[in-house]
């Protein structure tokens, strides 16, 4: 009777978990980066069949949204806390007030401003998010509040089929290379006053390899963050910069990207490991306010293609917000 009573219990449990799981849609937006999750309410807990769900969807397309999901600050940091510890809003850059966890990316933001006209290149302005770090984040989740009526979209980019791409001879160039990373105002623009003091303050400065392994899918994966990597190591400045412009360009091809429209309750969860981001500049030439929140997930530190993992120049690693001052 016992056991009669157990076994219905657990397919009562597997029957729970498939219809969560099954509720769960995943749209695909592009052919290589991108979905659109629907039949989940973020504002409250999942279930670990949505969760798992979610969790798989963001591996296989790298980047995935939500639409209609007005959570508070708190709704988003439970939400994200499902999916691993959460860093400090900002390592250099600080936090929001009294949620150490989150960080304010809003346009008008001063701390990480520059001044001038940079110079501007296919890729300028993509970045993996804090690779000056040793452990940069695993991933990101961005939450859309304020959003322009037009103007201010986001373009992402699969750094794994930006590899996979790559010809075999230079695939297997890329694979032995290493490159530092640090924060630094953009080519042809100077960095503000409270930009030099925040980088001053909290100095970041990391090697990684050029191709890191993944380490949940194990694909080869073009680390090769452009606002971040300064040089290759030991190579002559002008082989660094031709190589590294090839890389760059390579990266950012259309085929590889998807570019989101905000709404006001819209939120973009990315791996930040195996994806770069392209912020909008459009927005600084509308009279609308844009204001969004980002938290960011620990995580691991890189590992090359030879086992050799990423090192630590200057600075320490980005771990967990707990204890972090409000």
């Amino acid at each position: 009777m016992t056991q009669t009573v157990l076994e219905t219990q657990d397919q009562d449990n597997q029957a729970a978990a498939g219809s969560a799981a099954g509720a769960v849609t995943v749209r695909p937006l592009s052919a290589h980066i991108g979905a659109l999750i629907g039949g989940v309410d973020l504002r409250a807990p999942l279930h670990p069949a949505e969760i798992g769900a979610i969790r798989a969807a963001l591996l296989k397309w790298k980047v995935v949204f939500f639409r209609d999901q007005h959570l508070s600050h708190a709704q988003h940091i439970a939400f994200a806390r499902q999916f691993g510890e959460l860093t400090v809003g900002h390592p250099v850059f600080g936090h929001v007030d009294g949620h150490p966890e989150l960080y304010s990316v809003s346009k008008h933001r001063k701390a990480n401003r520059f001044e001038g006209r940079a110079l501007l290149r296919p890729w300028s302005g993509w970045h993996t998010d804090v690779t000056a770090a040793v452990n940069p984040p695993a991933a990101s989740i961005l939450r859309g509040v304020v959003i322009p009526p037009y103007g201010g979209d986001t373009q992402w980019t699969n750094l794994a089929a930006a590899y996979q791409a790559l010809s075999a001879p230079l695939r297997a160039i890329v694979d032995g290379l290493r490159g530092v990373h640090r924060f630094t105002a953009p080519v042809g623009a100077s960095a503000t006053a409270a930009f030099d003091q925040a980088v001053k303050a909290h100095t970041l400065v990391s090697e990684h390899p050029v191709v890191r392994v993944h380490p949940e899918t194990g694909e080869r994966v073009l680390y090769i963050s452009p606002s971040f990597l300064q040089h290759l190591s030991g190579f002559h400045q002008r082989e660094s910069q031709q190589l590294l412009e090839l890389l760059w360009e390579h990266a950012v091809r259309p085929e590889f990207t998807v570019r989101f429209q905000w709404e006001p309750g819209s939120l973009a969860f990315w791996d930040n490991r195996a994806t770069a981001h392209l912020a909008p500049a459009d927005i600084f030439d509308l009279d609308f306010d844009r204001q969004l929140y980002r938290t960011t997930l620990v995580g691991d530190v890189p590992v090359g293609v030879n086992g050799r993992p990423s090192v630590a120049l200057e600075g320490d690693p980005v771990l967990a917000a707990h204890g972090a001052a409000a």
